[in-house]
């Protein structure tokens, strides 16, 4: 944390261009920005993400059963699914457990002997380069390949060095990002993203108070080998107080995304596909990492969290490490709403604990500081992977913690999907965005939405 005096209008860089500002600076020198706009310092919860200092003392848990979970992924009543070893979760409001260490089990889940209950509710809460096209990751030749997938389609956002001002509409822009005719400062590609492909959809937007957008996703469709379809979503949040953040969480999403599109086709089971293209993102981040003078990975590298989705021969599977989320939200909305994740935070830790209440912790300023995420300077790399099959369709909702601080709670986020999302995802995810820029958009802001259909009666595996 710096200690140097901030100014008067609360801001050291500009919001516009990132030039350093004077305390009396009334507009910025570079770009013009008007800082009288800008919201004074304090107003609103501006909560980046950022990784928690160590050491950390944290309170011991209550006592639990010898071999139960660490990490609790579902709460009582929700959609019953595997934990990430893979053996099938309590359904009768026990609080589910996942090993704290070691590896998700190799072996498929349990799949076609039972049927999941809906989940009851909760009493509450650009990337630089366009993400990898399906047909760049390299498939056994015996797999049928993805390369026949066609392209994504181009991610949208003005890029520089190409078109015209998007102020005077009459002046090119040159290599740098700015008008050659009027000197306006033009957005960069990574301040607004969207892509729909497959039936899956994704919208990143860089927020009102963030200089350049931290975030980053993947989004793709494949084919199992039997030729039924598989989607995916992978969402990444840089982490703020590491360096290189936009490169970190750009990195991961590539990763995990190709992993996927490459082990889904060859048959590998979805859960452990996830759990293998979170271990790919991990390393694609840990990569990005400077040497220091002992040859030790340097302190505060590049870092960021991840959370997947993967909808493919009726099961629904999630996986995560840091604070992003996935939801469910079921097409028939007098069915309850669910979270699918646990986040490893400060928040998260203190209502394990039995110190706060969910409510209580999340207010807290600390509450965003998160206890994993995937970085050369990490603790350890512990993914978290679950596996559902829901009895009705849905759309699971995919996103960062710039969308989620706007609608906290299962019941807040399924009040804001729209009815129509599961058959118009961009637009939805796009309606998503749009609610949190309304809430002030304190934050880079990522969602996909990757809809569910219920197998039709007798399909599925055996």
């Amino acid at each position: 944390m710096s200690q140097k005096p901030k100014p008067s209008h609360g801001l050291a860089a500009c919001p516009g261009c990132a030039e350093p500002l004077d305390s009396g600076d009334r507009f910025c020198g570079a770009c013009g920005y008007d800082l009288s706009a800008v919201p004074a310092a304090g107003e609103g919860p501006d909560r980046p993400t950022v990784a928690i200092g160590t050491p950390v003392n944290w309170p011991d848990a209550p006592p639990r059963e010898p071999g139960s979970l660490s990490t609790m992924t579902q709460h009582p009543g929700d959609l019953p699914g595997t934990d990430s070893g893979g053996h099938e979760l309590p359904a009768d409001g026990a609080t589910p457990a996942a090993p704290a260490t070691g590896p998700v089990a190799t072996g498929p889940v349990a799949t076609g002997d039972f049927e999941l209950a809906a989940p009851d509710p909760r009493a509450a809460v650009r990337v630089d380069d366009p993400v990898p096209a399906p047909a760049s990751v390299p498939v056994p030749e015996a797999v049928p390949a993805p390369a026949s997938v066609p392209v994504p389609e181009a991610v949208t956002g003005a890029a520089h060095g190409a078109g015209l001002c998007v102020a005077c509409r009459a002046g090119r822009v040159d290599a740098d990002g700015y008008c050659e005719n009027c000197g306006h400062a033009q957005p960069r590609e990574r301040d607004h993203m969207e892509r729909e492909f497959g039936g899956v959809a994704a919208v990143s937007d860089r927020g009102l108070r963030h200089h350049r957008n931290e975030d980053a996703f993947a989004v793709s469709a494949t084919t199992l080998p039997d030729g039924s379809p598989a989607t995916l979503a992978v969402v990444c949040d840089g982490v703020s107080s590491a360096t290189r953040p936009d490169e970190a969480s750009a990195a991961a999403a590539e990763a995990a995304g190709a992993a996927l599109c490459a082990a889904l086709p060859r048959g590998t089971h979805p859960q452990q596909a996830m759990h293998e293209a979170i271990v790919a993102a991990s390393e694609a981040v840990n990569s990005l990492a400077e040497k220091a003078a002992d040859g030790e990975p340097q302190r505060n590298a590049p870092a960021c969290t991840i959370v997947g989705s993967v909808v493919a021969d009726g099961l629904l599977v999630v996986g995560w490490v840091g604070d992003s989320r996935a939801y469910w939200v079921p097409d028939d909305r007098t069915a309850p709403a669910a979270r699918l994740t646990e986040d490893d935070s400060w928040a998260a830790q203190m209502v394990a604990a039995g110190l706060m209440n969910e409510a209580e912790a999340y207010a807290d300023e600390r509450a965003h500081a998160i206890t994993g995420w995937l970085g050369a300077d990490a603790y350890e790399l512990d993914p978290h992977t679950v596996a559902f099959k829901p009895d009705r369709s849905g759309v699971v909702v995919v996103c960062t913690d710039g969308l989620w601080n706007y609608a906290e709670g299962p019941a807040d986020m399924a009040r804001v999907v729209p009815a129509d999302a599961a058959d118009h995802p961009l637009h939805g995810a796009r309606v998503l965005v749009g609610h949190a820029l309304d809430g002030g958009g304190h934050d880079n802001i990522t969602v996909a939405l990757v809809p569910f259909a219920v197998p039709p009666q007798g399909a599925g595996s055996a």
